[in-house]
């Protein structure tokens, strides 16, 4: 992951690296709250998503819950 400061707190916001640095979804962690952005909207609007709410997700993505969503 690639890593952006935030202006809006300290905390940081991280990219995938396989964006390349482009535009991409982006998180960050602030307190006990996940927040996710849009690269491309760095000003733009945030979801936030409590920690059992982001782990349930990440959950998912790793046992590919949502890998019919893309197209490889």
């Amino acid at each position: 992951m690639s890593k952006t400061e935030s202006s809006s707190t300290d905390s940081l916001w991280r990219t995938a690296l396989k964006s390349g640095g482009g535009n991409c979804v982006q998180v960050m962690r602030h307190e006990d709250t996940i927040m996710v952005g849009d690269s491309k909207q760095p000003g733009g609007p945030v979801l936030s998503y409590t920690l059992k709410e982001w782990d349930a997700f990440l959950d998912g993505a790793k046992k590919g819950e949502f890998d019919d969503l893309i197209n490889t």
